[in-house]
């Protein structure tokens, strides 16, 4: 037989739901044999979920996943199936995928490139694989390899089709997003089948976990570097697409470089031949083969965020969540996102007013629970405020009011939306952007007490330009217009405007991304054309607000590198440079 079908399961799995994760794959090991299936492939460590963490080092954790692995293979009769789960042997762990064909584990690929850094930490759970075997069904001879072993040119994926002559590689992964990763992640996989000659089919995770979240876009590219299939991002999807066998192998006739690189082995790839051929007899009707177009920066991100507060949200076993609505932009995003992933029925958004809010900000707020559709509570906390300065009045004699009073206002709406959450079951979203998290032009305990901060990766820059796609987006005003045109500013005191402690956002978005996310020096920022004196002030704000993003929320990842386990400095620092 000269076509093979390959199906590629995108799934939304949970972190240590093991049975719950079990239930889903045989699901759609079931419809993957309704489609006449050959080959079915799941993602990364998919028994699990991905990032299992410490979870690894419970003996009992790991004797489930392969007890489940083992209610697997009783699944596929007639058929392939490529699933990651974590292999124990000799006392070591490993990052694996088991092959499974007819009821039989045919043989366990173990992860070659243990990625540890950012926001992995696989070295400390797991031993590399050495092996790098390939399987043979009939014609059709398949490689595994799992994420991060494609991402390096070589071994194994050069080991595996050159010598063991696979005509497909399958990559199972559990690649996270951040914005620019999704064409790049692509870009690689293309180069890799150009320089093999071989078809590499990309099986990638869906779904939020923690500070994480899982984009899909799941592709098979074929030889030549064409994009065959590609799957939506952001969502649950088995895609699936013929492969002929015959264009791959006329395709390496043409390879000189390929019979150069053969010379270079001493021995070939070991061969694991599957007798059993069973999966190639039921008769295929035609699949259709589309190519899932790429999103706008805006809306892929706009969707991560979605996703990341949907699943946090509901894995977490939350239904209802609850919103302060300062009439800014970053509340307003805030709200906007959380109707988009929860529904308005499931978003209550709290109004506290002070002596200093203005009227549009009040007003502002209505305007935005009106155009959502959301419930929205007011709670003025001026009677409060001055119980704060009347309680503190002989404590504080002979001061000056300065940020402290301030801040007792952000500790007060805190307090209040902690209630509500406490009172009603409601998981409290905060609204503090990724800019004012780095300088720490946020209160903790205050506007940063919370369960879930949404926007904490997104620079404020960016916030307005999704603020403005969501209206682009749908047609209409969902983010109210006054909302968009107003000065920032956190109102603690009359007339207060961001820029009053910051620079424009427009100069500091910049400066930030190049010391936190870039690691430049101070010295190297000023020679991009900004003045040291600002430069040294900037880097000193974010060095000195280390302790409070300790002490925050986490929040969704959408930058190449977000605060959190992507960037670990110590509070106790006293290098400046």
């Amino acid at each position: 037989m000269d076509t093979v079908r390959i199906a590629l399961a995108q799934i939304n799995v949970r972190v240590g739901d093991i049975r719950g994760n079990l239930k889903k794959i045989l699901r759609y090991i079931r419809s993957a044999k309704d489609l006449g299936v050959d080959v079915l492939a799941f993602p990364e460590l998919t028994i699990t979920g991905y990032p299992p963490e410490d979870l690894l080092l419970k003996p009992k954790f790991i004797q489930d996943s392969v007890h489940a692995i083992d209610e697997i293979r009783k699944a596929t009769a007639g058929i392939t199936v490529v699933v990651g789960y974590p292999d124990q042997d000799n006392g070591h762990l490993y990052n694996a995928a088991a092959i499974l064909h007819n009821k039989e584990l045919i043989d366990v690929y173990r992860k070659h490139y243990l990625p540890n850094y950012g926001v992995f930490d696989e070295e400390r759970y797991f031993k590399s694989g050495q092996r790098a075997p390939v399987y043979r069904l009939g014609k059709f001879i398949f490689g595994v390899n799992i994420c991060e072993d494609i991402w390096y040119p070589g071994d194994p994926t050069r080991k595996q089709s050159i010598v063991g002559d696979a005509q497909v590689i399958i990559n199972i992964s559990s690649s996270p997003y951040y914005s620019s990763k999704v064409a790049s992640r692509e870009q690689m996989l293309v180069k890799r089948a150009k320089t093999y000659s071989a078809v590499i089919a990309f099986c990638n995770l869906v779904g939020g976990q923690d500070e994480l979240v899982f984009d899909g876009h799941s592709v098979v590219v074929g030889e030549r570097g064409e994009i065959l299939v590609r799957a939506g991002g952001f969502k649950e999807e088995l895609l699936v697409t013929d492969i002929n066998i015959k264009s791959v192998l006329r395709s390496r006739k043409q390879d000189l470089k390929r019979k150069k690189d053969l010379k270079e082995y001493k021995k070939r790839a070991e061969v694991i031949v599957i007798k059993d051929r069973k999966a190639w007899r039921h008769e295929k009707s035609a699949v259709k083969s589309k190519v899932t177009e790429f999103f706008s920066v805006e809306e892929e991100i706009l969707n991560a965020l979605v996703l990341g507060t949907k699943d946090y949200v509901s894995k977490n076993g939350f239904k209802k969540v609850v919103i302060g609505l300062s009439g800014g932009i970053d509340s307003a995003l805030v709200a906007a996102v959380a109707v988009q992933a929860l529904g308005k029925q499931n978003v209550v958004g709290i109004s506290m007013p002070s002596k200093f809010s203005s009227r549009g900000s009040v007003t502002d707020s209505e305007k935005l629970s009106v155009n959502l559709g959301i419930e929205l509570i007011k709670i003025p906390i001026a009677k409060a405020y001055n119980s704060y300065i009347n309680m503190l009045s002989d404590t504080f004699t002979d001061t000056k009011e300065d940020i402290t009073e301030e801040n007792l206002q952000a500790r007060i709406r805190g307090n209040i939306l902690m209630a509500a959450s406490n009172k009603f079951g409601w998981l409290v979203l905060t609204t503090g952007n990724k800019s004012e998290m780095s300088v720490g032009y946020c209160t903790i305990y205050g506007d940063m007490a919370g369960g879930f901060a949404v926007i904490k990766d997104v620079p404020k820059t960016m916030v307005f330009r999704l603020s403005l796609f969501i209206n682009e987006y749908k047609g209409k005003e969902i983010i109210p217009k006054s909302i968009l045109e107003k000065p920032p500013s956190a109102e603690l005191r009359p007339d207060q405007l961001d820029t009053d402690s910051l620079p424009p956002y427009d100069i500091l978005d910049p400066i930030l991304k190049a010391y936190v996310e870039d690691d430049l020096s101070a010295a190297e920022i000023v020679a991009l054309g900004y003045t040291e004196r600002l430069v040294k002030r900037v880097v000193g704000m974010v060095d000195q607000n280390e302790y409070k993003r300790r002490q925050g929320p986490p929040g969704i990842k959408i930058t190449a590198r977000a605060f959190g386990k992507d960037r670990r400095f110590p509070i106790t620092n006293l290098y400046r440079g």
